[in-house]
């Protein structure tokens, strides 16, 4: 199937390119994007030029920041293409959820993806807490904006989410893996005293979970989720790659290149049978805590 991608920046061409391309569902036969471009791949600057050129193209990638992503969703369901969202989906959730009426109502494919789940040892783990009772559940999630996001301001930005563009991925394998849902019950939220979102976030939730974020973090990166049991303990690290039960490694694998190419096996498989999957659970904890959270301010933050 023809695909088009649309925001050629720092995770377009690191992940969904390179996806793309070693899929044998896809050919990427466009692009939109102000500056950025794929060799090989017609490109476009304006997104209406591209529907109103390529009505061979039945499906979208749309690869923007959250803020302006919704105009395009809207666009091209209206066009009637099958649109494939990177997480998190949008900037609110209500306008996740007019998109969800809107590709209904067309019977077209509308699939908010949540990378993190697809990690090596998210299922495994999922299977292995299925039959037992979490007494306690813990997240650190602490990693370096600077390496991720060098330069790209929007993040601290209204919409732009701050340290939960990072730790709604923390927040996608919480949502998988626990056999019983959690809500948030308190939050403290660490704002740069010259950035709108925040750059570090403790979170509490029911059944004693927590969680740490923080985007400050130089040297060696940690995604980590740890939960004990009635029947020991588990955690995944490295992002939800790597699986241990009772302190020894039981799966996965010490990469994080296997995600995006499962999402667009998932993608193909969706519009094949016809179906949408809409999951906001990660993001429901986002506003959650945006909601919930006591702002404290800290120092100013720059690239």
């Amino acid at each position: 199937m023809k695909i088009a991608l649309v925001g050629i920046g720092k995770i377009a061409v690191d992940q969904h390119v390179p996806a793309i391309a070693a899929s044998p569902d896809w050919e990427l036969a466009a692009t939109v994007s102000r500056k950025g471009s794929v060799d090989g791949v017609e490109s476009f600057s304006d997104f209406a030029a591209f529907l109103a050129a390529r009505p061979d193209v039945t499906v979208v990638s749309l690869c923007l920041p959250p803020v302006p992503r919704y105009d395009y969703a809207e666009a091209a369901l209206l066009a009637g293409r099958h649109v494939m969202l990177e997480k998190p989906p949008g900037a609110t959730l209500a306008e996740v959820h007019a998109l969800q009426a809107m590709a209904a109502a067309r019977g077209l494919t509308l699939y908010t993806t949540w990378h993190s789940r697809m990690a090596h040892a998210v299922a495994a783990a999922k299977a292995w807490l299925a039959d037992k009772a979490v007494t306690r559940a813990h997240i650190t999630w602490r990693e370096d904006v600077r390496k991720w996001h060098p330069g790209q301001d929007w993040v601290f930005e209204p919409g732009g989410m701050g340290v939960f563009d990072p730790g709604v991925n923390a927040l996608s394998i919480l949502t998988e893996i626990l056999p019983a849902p959690v809500h948030m019950t308190a939050a403290t939220l660490e704002f740069p005293a010259n950035r709108q979102t925040p750059i570090a976030a403790q979170l509490r939730f029911s059944g004693n979970v927590t969680a740490d974020f923080d985007w400050r973090q130089t040297g060696p990166q940690t995604w980590d989720i740890t939960v004990e049991t009635d029947r020991g303990p588990m955690a995944l690290r490295m992002g939800g790659n790597v699986l241990e039960i009772d302190g020894k490694v039981a799966g996965g694998e010490n990469s994080i290149m296997g995600e995006y190419p499962a999402l667009y096996a998932r993608m193909a498989e969706l519009v094949a049978a016809g179906q949408s999957e809409v999951d906001l659970a990660p993001m429901v904890h986002v506003a959650d805590a945006l909601t919930l959270g006591r702002r404290v301010v800290v120092d100013s933050f720059d690239f």
